[in-house]
């Protein structure tokens, strides 16, 4: 949440506004019969809220098979990786826009360094969790690092994915000059790494397209400036407070705290969603050139990546 537009007066929600763990639970189960399948935890960043394991921990007694992510900035990470495992997390995903300490550290206004986020992906894959890394790339600021993080990712082997700078919210100060193409992306690691050959998608929902380096490391592009893939979409998002966003550019979303609290069951809240999904008309990266006028999304840091 960008310092200046989030200070010291800022004021927070109450906590008897956002959703308790076992609301968020209830959710998750009434979607569990429509076919759902993959819950990731994001946030803002979800290892600062307390006790996030707890809420691990009911999702996975709802399924055993049921694929729990998480994504963090890797800053607390080594704390909790033991813990967040024992719960039934079943992997991590690391945003980590820089290796150098100095662009780091301004990229993230903090004192924190990769040094420290890299001790965090060590321990979690010590002790086997699984860890990817997300980068976000943008023109003038971090493109040097495409290459020095892929090199220290290709010594982890840790997975990385390299994502377009996109127009979330309207506290990151985006532009269109400011977006570096997967496409130059890819043209910068083979000026540096050798080939690049495409590889098959493992699901059509996958928002990252990948690719493999002649050394058998595989490479991400999630381009949904560039590609858009809207119409193989299958995410919606679930706020602190309680609203279901069928989208990442959406602006509004659908209360379902109410519904919630109201008493509704499971079959009920399942209708519910099943109903808002089923009619939403999300297609904002496919005709983002063609809206004239200006959006108001809601803030990547509300409503996670």
């Amino acid at each position: 949440m960008p310092r200046d537009k989030f200070g010291p007066g800022h004021t927070f929600l109450a906590k008897e506004e956002i959703l308790s763990y076992e609301e968020m639970a209830k959710v998750v189960a009434s979607l569990l019969p429509l076919g759902l399948a993959k819950v990731r935890i994001t946030g803002g960043e979800p290892l600062l809220r307390r006790d996030l394991h707890v809420l691990i921990g009911l999702l996975r007694d709802l399924d055993p098979d049921l694929d729990i992510a998480m994504t963090t900035n890797g800053v607390l990470l080594k704390r909790n990786a033991e813990m967040l495992l024992k719960s039934g997390l079943n992997r991590v995903t690391v945003s980590l826009d820089a290796v150098e300490e100095d662009l780091f550290q301004t990229i993230t206004d903090s004192n924190n360094t990769p040094k420290q986020i890299f001790e965090g992906i060590d321990l979690a894959q010590e002790i086997g969790l699984p860890v990817k890394v997300n980068c976000v790339v943008k023109k003038g600021v971090n493109e040097s690092q495409i290459v020095p993080m892929t090199k220290a990712c290709m010594e982890r082997r840790v997975p990385v994915r390299f994502i377009e700078f996109m127009d979330v919210g309207t506290t990151n100060n985006w532009n269109l000059d400011a977006v570096i193409s997967g496409k130059e992306m890819r043209e910068i690691l083979r000026n540096h790494l050798g080939p690049l050959e495409p590889r098959k998608a493992e699901h059509p929902s996958d928002v990252a397209r990948l690719w493999r380096l002649v050394n058998g490391s595989t490479v991400g592009f999630i381009e949904s400036v560039t590609k858009p893939f809207c119409g193989d979409c299958s995410r919606a998002r679930l706020s602190a407070h309680g609203s279901l966003y069928t989208c990442l550019f959406s602006e509004q979303g659908y209360d379902l705290r109410g519904i919630l609290r109201f008493g509704a069951n499971e079959l009920e809240i399942g209708q519910i969603i099943r109903d808002i999904w089923t009619y939403r008309g999300d297609k904002y990266s496919e005709l983002r050139n063609q809206l004239k006028e200006k959006r108001q999304p809601v803030e990547m840091s509300f409503i996670g990546g």
